[in-house]
């Protein structure tokens, strides 16, 4: 197995990936990002402003689309898949045609406190009292100025859900744009995207658990957890010279699950310059929201560097940060680190970073079991947010269940932000093979929501990484500040049961510099280890770090690995 391989890149154009598929019911961020768009239900206004009897039906906010030449009445789901597969393949072998929008420019150019306004009624969601699941839709307007197709599977045949104003509530200084609309064709308006309710957390309620809008980002949760990192469909020429392309999903078909069931199936068809590819999301709300991801992919053109099963968060500062910030928090982050489960059983954890300049580090492996952006920490006291409850965020596993995984690398792109309205962390899988104009790919991997540490309990986890100037204290005449003293503390495992007496001992190696001092000791809690060392860099050149712990030769904590840059400081 090889080890983490510093990649730092400079003198690239730094363009901050930003998740569209935002949280819904957090107060807004900054900028580009459009997090919370549209409120959840908690957030809209109880009182009833029309009769259920006065909405929409389904039936009347439906129109049939013309989806091929089977007949309308005999579609089933496998069938309507392998239809939209074919649908990508077929795109994939003609020239990229970039999506215009029909919006007024009154909906294209609206600000983001007039886009909040337009709320979705909830009594006109999609299956509404029928089933566990609803359907709630997104306006069409501000970032999303391209709206998507939305089609639903009923009684084998596809109806179009059609854009109507009645299923909006407009508020606030909105009404023009509700004038703007009544006077559009609903062909010409579509929805920006849609968000999945469900009785997550209690049976009186239904969560809103899964979004997906803008491009082809989606957002998930799982019971008692807040928005905050994303997932994408497919990630293209991330932190490459060239810039990053964005697919976007352009059509979504929804299967209407069982009454009582806590399983529903989407489907999605993915387009960009460079790929096309089918979706097919069978998700499940739980505890730990699950997806298993069924992803086909057709390149229509030669593709540097392909992006699979990303994630993306945000990284503002933690424990580890040497930058000092005018906050009262503690530490501002959806993630803390990055885990990987390799295919020879080696768990590796990485801790984030917010650095000065672009880094991009890869980890090699062949068909890696899993990956994930992960929220390790879930004390309040650590963050002290009683808004946004960053020890609520949850993490994002990948689990690989099948296809063309092979050689490649899981990849960590770092991007430096100031703010923490910017996600400017993102993890993918890069295979090593050209993916060429004309070429095929399979992809499938479980996608699951964590609130805990993802349970490989056999070996003790990595809780903290500190680090900080080498000198000792009251030194008169102190070593150079890149001297850095570096604290790593594990627990769990077999750690708990070992006496103090017993000779644990830390393996760690360095690809720059010189380490010393390297000590290993049980804490006062009974329950933690930690190891302590000093690293001296050569010159101005990044040392990427591996530590574990050991006991006669048996490996008994997960791999701790850390690039650091003496430019930090």
């Amino acid at each position: 197995m090889k080890v983490w391989q510093c990649i730092v890149v400079s003198g690239l154009a730094c363009v901050l990936t930003v998740a569209q598929a935002q949280e819904t019911s957090t107060p807004p961020k900054d900028g580009s990002q459009a997090a919370e768009a549209q409120p959840s239900e908690a957030e809209q206004d109880n009182t009833n402003p029309q009769s259920a009897e006065s909405a929409p039906s389904e039936q009347e906010t439906a129109q049939q689309a013309d989806n091929g030449s089977a007949p309308k009445q005999d579609w089933t789901p496998d069938a309507l898949f392998e239809h939209v597969v074919g649908r990508a393949k077929e795109m994939a072998g003609s020239s990229y045609v970039a999506p215009e929008s029909s919006l007024p420019d009154e909906l294209a150019n609206m600000e983001y406190h007039d886009f909040r306004n337009i709320r979705f009624r909830r009594d006109a969601a999609l299956w509404r009292n029928e089933r566990l699941f609803e359907v709630q839709l997104f306006h069409p307007g501000f970032l999303y100025d391209t709206p998507v197709d939305i089609h639903v599977l009923r009684d084998g045949r596809i109806d179009e859900v059609a854009f109507d104003s009645n299923m909006f509530e407009y508020e606030g200084q909105t009404g023009h744009i509700r004038d703007i609309v009544q006077g559009m064709k609903p062909e010409n308006l579509g929805f920006a995207g849609f968000r999945l309710h469900f009785p997550l957390n209690t049976p009186q309620y239904k969560d809103e658990f899964l979004v997906f809008l803008g491009a082809s980002y989606f957002r998930m949760i799982g019971r008692d957890q807040t928005y905050g990192i994303s997932a994408r469909g497919l990630a293209v020429n991330t932190a490459t010279q060239g810039g990053e392309e964005f697919p976007a999903f352009r059509e979504f078909w929804l299967i209407p699950p069982e009454p009582d069931s806590s399983r529903i199936t989407v489907f999605a068809l993915l387009d960009s310059p460079s790929v096309t590819g089918a979706y097919r999301f069978d998700i499940e709300a739980a505890n730990n929201t699950v997806i298993n991801v069924d992803s086909r992919l057709f390149a229509r053109n030669d593709v540097a560097k392909l992006g699979v099963a990303p994630l993306t968060s945000m990284f503002l500062y933690g424990e580890n940060s040497v930058q000092h910030y005018d906050d009262f928090r503690p530490e501002v982050h959806d993630s803390d680190g990055m885990l990987m489960h390799t295919s020879g059983n080696q768990w590796i954890w990485r801790p984030l970073s917010n650095p000065p300049s672009l880094n991009v580090t890869q980890l090699r492996d062949n068909t890696p079991q899993g990956f994930g952006l992960m929220q390790r920490d879930r004390d309040f006291e650590h963050y002290l947010d009683t808004a946004l409850n960053y020890e609520e965020r949850p993490s994002l596993w990948v689990e690989t269940l099948g296809g063309d995984w092979g050689e490649g690398g899981v990849e960590l792109v770092e991007i430096p932000a100031d703010s923490e309205t910017y996600d400017n962390i993102v993890a993918y899988w890069v295979p090593d093979d050209d993916f060429r104009a004309g070429d095929e790919r399979h992809y499938q991997y479980r996608l699951t929501t964590y609130d805990e540490p993802i349970p490989h309990r056999e070996f003790a986890r990595v809780i903290r990484t500190r680090q900080g100037w080498g000198a000792q204290p009251g030194e008169s005449n102190g070593p150079p500040r890149s001297l850095r003293r570096f604290v790593v503390d594990f627990k769990g495992g077999e750690l708990p049961s070992l006496s103090a007496s017993q000779p644990v001992e830390a393996q760690l190696t360095t690809s720059k510099g010189e380490t010393s001092e390297l000590h290993v000791r049980k804490l006062p809690d009974g329950e933690t280890w930690r190891a302590m060392f000093k690293l001296s860099p050569q010159d101005d050149e990044p040392a990427d770090m591996q530590l574990k712990l050991t006991l006669r030769g048996k490996p008994l904590t997960e791999t701790w690995s850390y690039i650091w840059d003496p430019n930090d400081l």
